[in-house]
């Protein structure tokens, strides 16, 4: 069987099991198109089918992105990693953080971006785990409430918001994913004194034609945008699917104007098309169709960091990660060996809440994406399926 044929195959069985309501695939190699596949429907209710130019929420796979917003500042001399998030937000030189014994007390150490990048922040998403993550619920909470009003929270505001939230541990000390890069959001808008979605749109989005990304959906748009949808279960466990419409992360589901918070973590939507044209980007140094968004070495920085061990322990902890290590918002893998599936020296990219996907694989020269909007979704069974299936198949 062809690898193409294959592929379509697994996912139509991920259609046909309700796995997914749809989901399209693209792969590309050397700048040519390898193969493209969709199956199922964008959205069951409007009965509209999954297409090439169906955009979806994007949700953490903004991060990149985000990061590589950060590197054209330092690049410029505008931003320096070691800098104190405090200096350009006054609102994070007064930090508390939790102790292992529950107290809170003073932060000892400043935070910076290079531990906004690396998500070595101390700042949590909401959890009920520990104080951070339950003072972080608290404000999305209220960004939540405050959606489609005349007083949404702002990017500024709701990184000022977080900094009065105790930090899980002393910035440098550890890993956690949180929402270290909403926070770089909004250092980004105070260093470069645009709101970030101009800012990205000027710097990144325009360069490089990417036409349909963004911070929301206009109208002429939104017959694109996918429906997303949650797994249930009847009493003899029978797996359906049901439409979910949350506000998760005080992401506005609708999408349908632009946010007054511009979330940095989780803010946009694209197109497996545009998303390909960023992937390109970094996989030509910096520059695509005579655009150069950054030098080829800052790429290479972007692209190929590692936590130290003490953060690696705790990033170890993700399931699903072995072999990999993270930073610049990215994971980056360092020991395939040691991964649960197929996998490349170098390969870097991330995921997203609805199971988004992007891969790069620096030594083929190759990209992989992959669009579904599916509640809790990152990446799963479904990913490492196709993932496993390029990957065993490419030279």
């Amino acid at each position: 069987m062809e690898l193409q044929e294959r592929i379509q195959q697994v996912m139509e069985e991920a259609v046909e099991s309700s796995l997914v309501a749809g989901v399209n695939f693209l792969v590309e190699k050397d700048d040519r198109e390898l193969f493209y596949a969709e199956a199922g429907k964008a959205d069951i209710d409007k009965n509209r089918f999954m297409k090439r130019d169906t955009v979806f929420r994007l949700y953490s796979q903004t991060k990149p992105v985000t990061a590589a917003a950060a590197m054209i500042l330092m690049e410029r001399g505008e931003l320096e990693l070691f800098q104190n998030v405090g200096e350009f937000l006054p609102a994070y030189n007064k930090l508390k953080v939790e102790n292992k014994d529950g107290s809170i007390t003073p932060a000892t150490r400043p935070l910076t971006i290079y531990n906004l990048l690396c998500m070595t922040s101390g700042l949590s998403y909401p959890n009920d785990m520990n104080a951070s993550g339950r003072a972080s619920a608290a404000v999305f909470e209220e960004a939540c409430a405050r959606l489609r009003t005349d007083k949404e929270m702002t990017t500024r505001e709701l990184a000022d918001r977080l900094a009065e939230c105790p930090l899980a541990y002393e910035p440098g000390t550890s890993w956690e994913y949180g929402t270290s890069a909403d926070v770089l959001g909004a250092v980004i808008e105070a260093v470069s004194g645009k709101p970030l979605p101009e800012f990205m749109e000027e710097e990144i989005f325009k360069p490089l034609g990417m036409k349909d990304t963004a911070f929301w959906v206009p109208g002429e748009k939104q017959c694109r945008l996918a429906g997303v949808y949650e797994t249930v279960q009847d009493e003899w466990g029978k797996a359906s699917l049901i439409p979910y419409t949350g506000d998760n992360l005080a992401i506005n589901h609708s999408m349908d104007h632009i946010p007054a918070y511009a979330a940095g973590g989780a803010g946009l939507a694209s197109t497996l098309d545009d998303y390909m044209r960023f992937a390109r980007m970094l996989r030509n140094g910096g520059s695509l169709d005579g655009k150069r968004i950054m030098k080829p070495k800052t790429v290479e920085f972007l692209t190929g960091a590692q936590l130290m061990p003490l953060q690696q322990e705790s990033f170890d902890n993700w399931v699903g990660l072995s072999g990999f290590s993270y930073g610049n918002l990215m994971r980056v893998c360092k020991n395939p060996a040691q991964a649960g599936m197929l996998t490349r020296r170098g390969e870097y990219g991330w995921d997203g809440w609805l199971g988004v996907y992007f891969a790069n694989f620096p030594e083929e020269n190759m990209t992989i994406l992959m669009g579904t909007q599916k509640k809790d979704s990152g990446t799963f069974s479904l990913t490492r399926k196709l993932r496993n299936l390029v990957l065993s198949s490419i030279e």
